[in-house]
């Protein structure tokens, strides 16, 4: 592979976190034509020589999201087919993650499914951050990256300089993210009782642990929803947590979450720009967008000079 020789192509899920992206690197955005035909089918064409060279294409499998997988695997092909010599998936969210087991009879295991068609259209690297279920790296067959957030929240709350902190957990899957980022504020942990009858649909029943006058940070990756989270909520403020902040990754806002997010009592809840946001779900004022941009740019740099990428996790 010619080690000089690497491009960076978008897709158009979310082109402002690209371009910030390519900022940090000074590098331009790849040169491709990228649209639909009049009966709703996707055209791709690359500008850029890309033989021999090292080839990153990011998107978000947001919005539209199955507009946003199939587009994606049709760049790939593209480039494959183009002769590039690595092809990376660098995937700011990651989408049919939820359904990564067989739960009840006669489901699919679509977070597998997608993984086999990345494989498919030629990629042999993904790229992505804070994956709904750690075990999706092993449905994949090339190597994955999967970066944390972490960084960015701890950094961000740390400047905030608060008091008397506990971090939540809204539910026993998420414990070991909200651990971690309690060890990095040197804060308590809690965890909300949570059960769901069905998707989308949750009751929180009781918090266990103290968040009485303390300011509680509810600690998740996805905010869809928002059910889960105002429930939570709820629950801190019954049990006497003073204020109450929210750390999610990806922004989601399906439904009724702005309604349920701005009837709440919570504080404010920071997420971050893998989901693109528009400006009337960020007229809430309570939400407030925390670029990844650069620890993308610094796992890219570092995936195309093949040196570390854990350093990014620390």
């Amino acid at each position: 592979m010619n080690k000089n020789k690497y491009l960076i192509f978008s897709g158009s899920s979310n082109i402002n976190l690209s371009k910030r992206i390519v900022s940090y690197l000074k590098k331009p955005l790849g040169r491709s034509k990228l649209g639909v035909f009049s009966d709703g089918e996707i055209r791709f064409q690359s500008l850029e020589n890309v033989r021999g060279a090292d080839v990153f294409i990011i998107q978000s499998f947001s919005s539209d999201i199955n507009f946003h997988i199939m587009e994606l695997l049709l760049m790939a092909d593209a480039f494959k087919r183009a002769s590039a010599k690595r092809i990376t998936a660098v995937i700011t969210y990651y989408a049919y993650a939820r359904q990564d087991r067989k739960d009840r009879p006669r489901v699919p295991i679509s977070a597998r499914l997608v993984a086999e068609l990345l494989e498919t259209a030629g990629f042999s690297r993904v790229l992505s951050i804070d994956l709904h279920a750690g075990q999706i790296q092993g449905f994949f067959n090339v190597p994955v990256d999967n970066l944390m957030a972490l960084p960015i929240f701890i950094s961000h709350f740390k400047k905030k300089k608060l008091k008397n902190v506990v971090i939540v957990s809204p539910d026993a899957g998420g414990v070991e993210r909200a651990r971690l980022f309690s060890q990095r504020l040197d804060a308590n942990l809690a965890i909300a009782d949570k059960r769901r009858p069905e998707p989308n649909v949750s009751e929180v029943m009781h918090i266990i642990g103290d968040v009485k006058e303390k300011d509680a940070i509810i600690v998740d990756d996805i905010v869809d929803t928002a059910g889960t989270l105002t429930k939570t909520v709820e629950a801190l403020k019954k049990n006497g947590a003073r204020k109450v902040y929210a750390a999610c990754t990806h922004g989601i806002f399906s439904g009724e979450a702005i309604n349920r997010i701005s009837s709440s009592s919570i504080d404010s809840i920071y997420i971050s720009d893998t989901i693109p946001q528009n400006a009337e779900k960020l007229k809430c004022g309570k939400i407030e967008v925390l670029s990844v941009s650069k620890l993308f740019a610094q796992a890219i740099d570092s995936i195309h000079k093949e040196t570390s990428v854990s350093k990014l996790f620390l």
